[in-house]
């Protein structure tokens, strides 16, 4: 049989088409691999730039990633990791609105043999392939270690404590804990959970203050309870009434800079999301990842914040 020149043409077209992509199936490090995130909530910066890190990575790794904003509601985000078990996805990361309410739909994906990787916050009750968060309680002493020294060793103090039930809120109270016993002259007069929120964080540190008018001190157990409570105190924020935030946030960095701040324990939330994403993808293809990894925290203050901020 003949064939002619424009159908030789288009078979050799053909062929190197099929060639190519072929070679780009092979070459991408990601693949086809699927991943699911339900983050506690987007509306925190913090997540925000969480979210953010995870994202660049998957492109970067070359894989699909889909997000999820739980509202901080507990059985949303159920149901959401129980979406991404139904929709067979090849790994997910998990950012728990509670620790203990995360397990059952953890042991679900397990069944599935999906592995989940918990961010930033741990799960309870349920094995994970792996945890990568900030050394909260290592977190805490330094906020201890800052507040005691802004006071110089005296004072009554009060805590803005996060969200009950979760591995950051409790690590991060145990941790201020243990590291202001070092300040034997600062007696902690009253501690509230304020749930991470900045509304909150006002409301609560108000009734704090009116209830204990000698506060002279607050640790807030992440940046938007700081920054509601340096509102709730006006001028007395970083004067008579000095506080330590925790996250270093673009705008937690900006209240040491203004002074309202005394320091802030600065963790790395898109570090905290690419690592989380290179985990998954490895996870994804059955290779064995550390059980933890704890992302370095670094105390921010009025020496060093422009680095910080330079950086951000």
């Amino acid at each position: 049989m003949r064939i002619t020149k424009p159908v030789a043409i288009a078979a050799a077209a053909a062929t190197l088409a099929l060639g190519l992509a072929a070679c780009r199936g092979g070459s991408s490090s990601g693949g086809d691999i699927k991943l699911g995130m339900s983050v506690s909530t987007l509306n925190n910066p913090y997540f925000v730039q969480f979210r953010q890190g995870a994202e660049e990575e998957a492109k970067k790794e070359g894989v699909k990633l889909t997000t999820t904003d739980a509202q901080n509601d507990a059985s949303q985000q159920t149901n959401q990791v129980q979406n991404f078990t139904g929709q067979s996805m090849k790994a997910i990361i998990l950012n728990p609105v509670d620790s203990d309410a995360a397990a059952p739909a953890v042991k679900a994906a397990d069944r599935a043999k999906i592995p989940v990787i918990a961010a930033d916050r741990g799960v309870n009750g349920a094995s994970v392939a792996q945890t990568v968060a900030s050394d909260n309680v290592a977190g805490g002493r330094l906020a201890a270690q800052q507040l005691g020294k802004a006071l110089g060793g005296k004072g009554k103090v009060g805590v803005l404590q996060g969200t009950a039930g979760t591995s950051a809120a409790r690590d991060r109270q145990q941790g201020f804990a243990e590291g202001i016993k070092a300040f034997p002259g600062i007696q902690v007069v009253a501690q509230q959970p304020a749930d991470f929120d900045r509304a909150k964080g006002l409301d609560v540190l108000t009734n704090m203050v009116q209830a204990n008018p000698g506060i002279t001190g607050v640790f807030a157990a992440n940046d938007e309870m700081a920054l509601g409570g340096i509102k709730a105190l006006g001028a007395k924020a970083g004067k008579q009434v000095k506080v330590v935030g925790f996250d270093g946030t673009p705008d937690g960095l900006k209240a040491v800079q203004m002074g309202t701040l005394s320091a802030d324990v600065a963790q790395q939330p898109k570090l905290l999301g690419q690592l989380a994403v290179q985990s998954a993808v490895k996870a994804a293809k059955g290779d064995k990842v550390p059980v933890t990894v704890a992302v370095p925290v670094k105390v921010a203050d009025k020496t060093n914040v422009a680095q910080f901020l330079n950086g951000s």
